[in-house]
């Protein structure tokens, strides 16, 4: 008679990526755009950010496709850190634009006040920051978050 193994309780299921996004995907910024054409284009190198919102929504597009060569690359060199994590719990789930301020063509700072959404284990939460963006040697960089008022 063979001998049953003893009851094991079983391992706790992985929290299931989302499929992979894709050229053709829904861009994850939220603009009526596909990935390749919108925030995509950023992430390559086809196409640089021409103000501090796309630049914004471009970062906020590679925390969600897991980019963060590119997130660093676009990190002023000042406030850069060394290297970045990602939580793999953690889903953007979109992006709100909440106001911004300079940043056309006439200036070399701005700024963009925002609402990411993101669940985390499940439980659904928001991170809000109004971010400072500078234009150096034509592209626009990431700053630093401007304190709370």
């Amino acid at each position: 008679m063979p001998k049953k193994k003893p009851h094991q309780p079983k391992k706790p299921r992985a929290t299931r990526r989302p499929d992979a996004v894709t050229p053709a995907s829904p861009c994850p910024c939220g603009r009526d755009a596909t990935y390749g054409d919108c925030c995509g284009a950023c992430h390559t190198g086809h196409a640089a950010a021409p103000t501090p919102e796309r630049l914004m929504r471009s970062r906020y597009s590679a925390f969600a496709v897991g980019d963060a060569g590119y997130l660093l690359r676009t990190w002023h060199p000042r406030t850069r850190p060394a290297g970045l994590e990602f939580d793999v719990d953690q889903r953007w789930t979109g992006l709100e634009i909440l106001g911004t301020t300079g940043g056309s063509a006439f200036h070399d700072e701005g700024t963009v006040e925002f609402r990411a959404h993101y669940t985390l284990h499940g439980q659904a939460d928001s991170q809000y920051e109004n971010s400072r963006f500078v234009r150096e040697d034509g592209r626009w960089l990431y700053v630093d978050a401007l304190p709370s008022a």
